[in-house]
C-alpha cells in the first residue's frame, strides 16, 4: 500500500509543474509602459521586503518551536522527536507557498493592466492565470508535504494498527507549522494591508479629495503591496492550513475505525487520495475558465468553481468505493462507505451554500449592502451601525447550514464523517483559491491604472474585474470560514481519540471553565488585532499628512487639483504636477507598515500559541477540550460577522462611488453619504481583513497544539 502513495506524491508534483509552467506564461506578457514597469516594480520590491523582514521573524520561531518539540518528545514510547521534523517541513512548505503566490501576484499586476488596454477577456485570463499559480502551489505542497512524510514514517514505523498512533502525532507536526505560518501571516499581513489602506483613503480621499489609487498619494504603493500580502500570501496560507488541517483531521480519525478483519490503513490514506485528486480536478477546472470580449467574468468563473465542484463529486464517490469497504465499525456503531461518501458531499455543498449566502450580504446591490447604501445618507453614525446590523445578521443562516452538515455528517458516517465533510468542502482548494486570488490581482491591476494614467477604459475593465474580485473573495472567506469550523471539530474529535476521552461533561467546573475563557479569547485576541491595524493606521495618517504638508511640490499640486478642473490647467501647471508625481515619499509609507506588521503580529500568535499548552499542562485534557470548544463557537461566530459586516461597508462604499440613484437623487464620489460610507468602509476593513480572517486560524491552530500535545497530557 506504501508504493500506491507514489500516485499521491506525482499528484503534488504535477500541481507545481503546472505552478511554474502558468509562471512561464505570465512573465512572457507584456508589461505595459515604462510607468507600468516602475510602479509594478515598486509593488513587487516592497511585497517581497515585507515577506523577507516576517521570514525572518517567523524563522526565529519555527527553530524555537522546533527545539521545545524535540525535547518534550524525545525518549516517549508514543511519540517521536521526528514531529520537529514534520513542523520544520509544514512552516517551510506554507512559507513557500506563500512566496511563489505573491511573487507571481506581483508579476501578473501590471500584466493585466496591459492586457486591460486591449479587452477584458485577455486580463481576464492574465489576472485568473496569476490566481491559479497560488492555487496549484498551495494543494500542491500540501500533498507533497504530507504525502511524502507519511510515506517515509510508515516505512521507518509500519503500517501496523499498534504504530499508526505514533505516525500520525509526528504528522500532526506538519500541521502545526502549517498553522503557525498561517497565523502570522494573516495577522502580519492583515496589519499591513489595512494599515496601508486606512492611511490612504482617511487622508487621501476624505481630507484631500484625490481618487483612491492617485499617484500624489504618498500610501498607495503600500496599499497596494497589502493587497498581495494580505490577499494573496495570507488567504493561501490560511487555505493551506485548513486543507493541510482536514487531511490530518481525517487521517487520525480514519485510524481509529475497525472493520471485520480489524485495522484498515484505507480509512487513513483515503483522505490524501482524495486530497490529490482534487488537485487533477483543480487542473482542469482552471482550464474551463475563460471569456470572450463582452462576456461575463463572473460567469466564467463560476463555470470554473462549479464545474470542478461537480467533477469532485463523481471522483469522490469512485475513490470511496475503491477504498473503502461496505461497512465498518466506529465508536460501537456501524456504518457504509455510501455513508462516508454522503458526508463528503454535505461538507462540499454546505461550503456552496455559505458562499452563497456570504456574498447576499456582502455583493453589491444586494437588499443587506443597498440598506447600508441608503443608511449612509444621515452620516457616519447610521453607516456603523447598519453594518455591525448586517453582519451580526449574516451569521444565523451560516450557522444553520454548519449545524446541519455537522449533524447530517455523523448521522451518516459519525466522527469520521466530520471529517471528511471537512476535507469535501476543501478538496478542489486549487481552484478555489485560483479564483480567489484573481481578485487582488485585479485590484492591483486597477490601481496601476490610475497611478500610470491610462485611459478611463482600462480602469472602467480592470474595476470590473476587480467587482467580480469582490464576490469570489467574500465567497472565498465563506468557504474558509465554514471550513475552519469543521476542521477544527475534525481535529478536536482527533484530539479526544488520541486523549482517550470519550466525552467532554460541561456539567464540570473546570470544563466550563475551559469553556468560558476559551469564548472569551476570540475577542481577546480581535481586540489585538484591531488595536494593532489601529496604532498602525495612526503612523500611516500622521505620515501621509506629513508629506502633503511639508513637501511643498505635493502641497502646490493638490492646492491646484482643487482649485482647477485638469483640462484647464496652463502648461507650466501641467509641468509643475508632473513633477509632483516624483515627490510622493512611497517608500517611507511601506516602511511603516512593515515595521508595524512585524511587531505587531508576535502577540497575537503567542496568545494564540500557548493558551492550549498552558491549559493543557496544568489543567488537564477535559478542561482543554472545553476551551477548545468555547474558542471554536465563539471564534466562529465572531469570524462570520467580522468578514461579512467589512465586506458589506466596502461594497456599500463601492455603490455609492459608481453612483446610484435614492429617491430620484443621485449620489456619487465627493458627497456627504460618499464620505461616511468611507468611514464605514475604513472601520469595516480590519474587520474583514485581519481580525476576522485571522480567527479562523485562530480556532484551528489551537486545535492542532492540543493534537500534537495530546500524547504528552494525556
Amino acid at each position: 500500500m506504501s508504493s500506491n502513495l507514489i500516485y499521491v506524491i506525482g499528484a503534488g508534483g504535477l500541481a507545481m509543474v503546472f505552478a511554474f509552467w502558468k509562471t512561464n506564461w505570465i512573465e512572457a506578457q507584456d508589461e505595459g509602459t515604462d510607468r507600468m514597469k516602475s510602479i509594478g516594480k515598486s509593488i513587487a520590491d516592497g511585497a517581497m521586503a515585507f515577506l523577507k523582514a516576517e521570514y525572518r521573524v517567523l524563522a526565529i520561531f519555527v527553530i524555537a518551536v522546533a527545539v521545545i518539540l524535540g525535547i518534550a518528545n524525545n525518549g516517549r514510547a508514543d511519540s517521536s522527536v521526528l514531529i520537529s521534523l514534520s513542523f520544520v517541513v509544514g512552516a517551510v512548505a506554507s512559507g513557500l507557498a506563500g512566496y511563489l503566490g505573491m511573487k507571481v501576484a506581483t508579476k501578473a499586476n501590471t500584466r493585466t493592466t496591459h492586457a486591460a488596454r486591449t479587452g477584458l477577456a485577455s486580463a481576464l485570463n492574465v489576472a485568473f492565470t496569476g490566481g491559479s499559480v497560488m492555487g496549484l502551489s498551495v494543494v500542491g505542497l500540501g500533498v507533497l508535504g504530507l504525502g511524502g512524510l507519511f510515506m517515509y514514517y510508515t516505512n521507518l514505523y509500519g503500517m501496523e494498527a499498534e504504530n499508526m498512533p505514533i505516525v500520525l502525532n509526528v504528522i500532526s507536526g506538519f500541521s502545526l507549522g502549517a498553522s503557525s505560518i498561517a497565523l502570522f501571516a494573516r495577522v502580519g499581513g492583515g496589519i499591513y494591508t489595512k494599515a496601508a489602506d486606512v492611511g490612504a483613503d482617511l487622508v487621501g480621499k476624505v481630507e484631500a479629495g484625490i481618487p483612491e489609487d492617485h499617484p500624489l498619494n504618498p500610501a498607495t504603493i503600500a496599499d497596494n503591496v497589502g493587497d498581495n500580502v494580505g490577499d494573496v500570501a495570507g488567504m493561501g496560507a490560511d487555505l493551506f492550513e485548513s486543507y493541510v488541517g482536514s487531511i490530518v483531521g481525517s487521517m487520525v480519525l480514519g485510524s481509529s475505525i475497525l472493520v471485520a478483519s480489524g485495522f484498515d490503513i484505507n480509512f487513513v490514506i483515503l483522505p490524501l487520495f482524495i486530497a490529490a485528486a482534487g488537485i487533477l480536478v483543480s487542473i482542469v477546472g482552471t482550464f474551463m475558465v475563460s471569456v470572450k470580449e463582452g462576456g461575463d467574468p463572473q460567469k466564467a468563473l463560476n463555470i470554473g468553481e462549479f464545474g470542478s465542484s461537480a467533477i469532485m463529486i463523481a471522483v469522490i464517490y469512485f475513490l470511496i468505493q475503491v477504498f473503502l469497504p461496505e461497512s465498518f465499525m466506529q465508536a460501537g456503531e456501524k456504518f457504509t462507505s455510501m455513508g462516508v461518501f454522503y458526508a463528503t458531499v454535505i461538507g462540499l455543498v454546505s461550503g456552496l451554500g455559505i458562499g452563497m449566502v456570504t456574498e447576499h450580504y456582502t455583493g453589491t446591490g444586494t437588499p443587506p449592502v443597498m440598506s447600508i447604501v441608503k443608511q449612509s445618507l444621515t452620516g457616519p453614525a447610521t453607516t456603523l451601525i447598519a453594518g455591525l446590523g448586517v453582519g451580526m445578521q449574516s451569521t444565523a443562516v451560516p450557522i444553520l447550514i454548519l449545524a446541519t452538515a455537522i449533524v447530517g455528517a455523523h448521522y451518516f458516517a459519525g466522527l469520521y464523517g466530520i471529517a471528511m465533510a471537512a476535507l469535501g468542502m476543501l478538496a478542489n482548494t486549487g481552484i478555489q483559491l485560483a479564483v480567489d486570488a484573481y481578485g487582488p490581482i485585479s485590484d492591483n491591476a486597477g490601481g496601476i491604472a490610475e497611478m500610470a494614467g491610462l485611459p478611463k477604459e482600462v480602469r472602467e475593465r480592470t474595476d470590473k474585474l476587480d467587482a467580480v474580485g469582490n464576490t469570489t473573495a467574500a465567497i472565498g472567506k465563506g468557504f474558509a470560514i465554514g471550513s475552519a469550523a469543521l476542521t477544527a471539530l475534525a481535529l478536536f474529535a482527533a484530539f479526544m481519540v488520541q486523549t482517550g476521552i470519550e466525552s467532554i461533561d460541561i456539567s464540570k467546573p473546570m470544563v466550563m471553565a475551559g469553556l468560558f475563557v476559551g469564548g472569551m479569547l476570540p475577542f481577546l485576541f480581535s481586540s489585538m488585532a484591531l488595536g494593532a491595524v489601529g496604532r498602525a493606521a495612526m503612523a500611516m495618517i500622521e505620515e501621509v499628512r506629513r508629506q502633503f504638508r511639508d513637501i511643498p511640490e505635493l502641497k502646490k499640486a493638490l492646492d491646484l487639483m482643487k482649485g482647477k478642473d485638469e483640462k484647464d490647467w496652463n502648461d507650466e501647471e501641467r509641468s509643475d504636477f508632473e513633477i509632483a508625481l516624483g515627490k510622493a515619499e512611497h517608500g517611507r509609507c511601506v516602511e511603516i507598515s512593515t515595521q508595524s506588521a512585524i511587531k505587531e503580529m508576535v502577540l497575537p500568535g503567542i496568545l494564540a500559541v500557548t493558551s492550549p499548552v498552558i491549559v493543557g499542562f496544568i489543567f488537564g485534557p477535559e478542561t482543554l477540550g472545553g476551551l477548545l470548544a468555547g474558542v471554536t463557537v465563539c471564534g466562529v461566530l465572531m469570524a462570520i460577522f467580522q468578514s461579512n459586516a467589512g465586506g458589506a461597508w466596502d461594497n456599500a462604499k463601492k455603490m455609492i462611488e459608481e453612483g446610484v440613484t435614492i429617491n430620484g437623487e443621485t449620489i456619487g464620489k465627493g458627497s456627504e453619504a460618499h464620505k461616511a460610507a468611507v468611514v464605514g468602509d475604513t472601520v469595516g476593513d480590519p474587520f474583514k481583513d485581519t481580525s476576522g480572517p485571522s480567527l479562523n486560524i485562530l480556532i484551528k491552530l489551537m486545535s492542532v497544539v492540543s493534537l500534537v500535545i495530546a500524547p504528552l497530557i494525556a
